[in-house]
């Protein structure tokens, strides 16, 4: 019932950024509860149950600890920064007022959660599970590292090409006001600013069981969005604008590099060719698509080394490609908006009366 993101955090060892009614507890324990009679699943179930519901009852008001005496300056600068990105959504960019933002818990880990996907070894299809409110999802997220873990171990050992990553942030969807959590303290301002946008966007329009099309839309948001919102708080000169603007520009790069790349391996996984050599074209496209990263200095020079070694497969192409598809789509849809989000947003959801096809080709469109 939860989405849970890595978003704005980058993919391991590539440099792309990346994946609320408030209501009484009865109500939210019935939510977590009725998943357990539709799909048994007691421990897992019970484990976002419980963890959520530490992080809903551990929350605080911003403002109420923005006024605490023993507040550092570092973390008062943050939720500072949050609460204008906020209220600066709501009003500039048209997202929901409910989508959260107004409350801060503190975690006794460094890391919110673990995500755990996984896809077909000779296919770029994703691995699914589903789950109430939010649909069938490519991705089970934990509050537990080990349990993360011990499904990734299942998974692999049926073969399946997997992946676990640190999330980077979630949302319930608009069913309680998600707080910011401490680990997202740590993060550069302006990823900060495009996780509060990202995260509202999701709770202003979801299609339940289009995790791409979700996705893309949040991630498109969140790219106008941080870039009005500096250029309205800072000038056309600002510093932190800068930054976002070189990031985005090496993860187009990057993008379009991952996309050329998946179509070489779908073309490989759709032919007649036996499964071992179907192998050896596969590991020998993924090392031709390291090297060229390298080459085109995608990846800090220090981390090259790193980069080559790792263990890279389908699910590390499908993870970007669902945060960054349709993006010449989205773009002629805002214009035909005039740049109005309120509209744009009006015209995202019509999509979600598309059949599946049409919103497929509707995210088919390339930069």
């Amino acid at each position: 019932m939860f989405s849970f993101h890595r978003m704005p955090k980058p993919l391991p060892l590539l440099p792309i950024p990346l994946p609320c009614r408030t209501k009484k507890m009865k109500t939210m324990m019935t939510l977590l509860y009725f998943p357990l009679v539709l799909t048994g699943c007691l421990p897992y179930l019970y484990h976002l149950g419980k963890e959520q519901s530490a992080i809903i009852l551990g929350r605080e008001k911003i403002e109420v600890v923005l006024n605490k005496p023993n507040i550092d300056s570092k973390t008062k600068e943050k939720l500072n920064l949050i609460r204008e990105v906020r209220n600066f959504a709501i009003e500039e960019l048209a997202l929901n007022e409910n989508g959260g933002f107004e409350y801060f818990t503190k975690l006794d880990r460094e890391e919110i959660g673990w995500n755990v996907s996984a896809s077909e070894a000779f296919a770029l299809k994703s691995y699914t599970w589903w789950f109430p409110i939010a649909g069938t999802v490519p991705y089970k997220g934990f509050f537990d590292k080990e349990m993360a873990k011990e499904l990734e171990n299942q998974l692999k050992n049926k073969g399946y090409d997997t992946r676990i990553r640190a999330i980077g942030g979630y949302s319930t969807l608009g069913w309680f006001s998600d707080p910011v959590l401490s680990p997202q303290l740590t993060w550069a301002d302006h990823r900060l600013v495009g996780l509060v946008i990202h995260e509202m966007a999701h709770a202003t329009a979801y299609l339940p069981g289009d995790t791409t099309l979700n996705e893309s839309y949040a991630s498109f948001v969140e790219e106008i969005g941080t870039e009005r919102f500096y250029i309205k708080k800072e000038g056309g000169n600002s510093v932190h604008l800068e930054k976002f603007k070189r990031e985005k520009i090496k993860r187009e790069t990057t993008i379009k590099l991952l996309k050329l790349y998946a179509d070489r391996l779908k073309q490989v996984y759709d032919s007649d060719k036996d499964i071992n050599l179907k192998q050896i074209l596969k590991q020998s496209i993924i090392l031709e698509f390291k090297t060229k990263v390298i080459e085109d200095k995608l990846v800090p020079e220090e981390k090259s080394k790193e980069f080559l070694a790792r263990d890279w497969n389908n699910e590390d192409f499908l993870g970007a490609l669902r945060y960054h598809s349709g993006e010449v789509s989205f773009l002629n849809l805002y214009e035909k908006s005039n740049r109005d989000l309120s509209i744009f947003h009006k015209e995202v959801k019509k999509l979600f009366e598309l059949p599946k096809e049409k919103r497929t080709e509707f995210l088919s469109q390339d930069l």
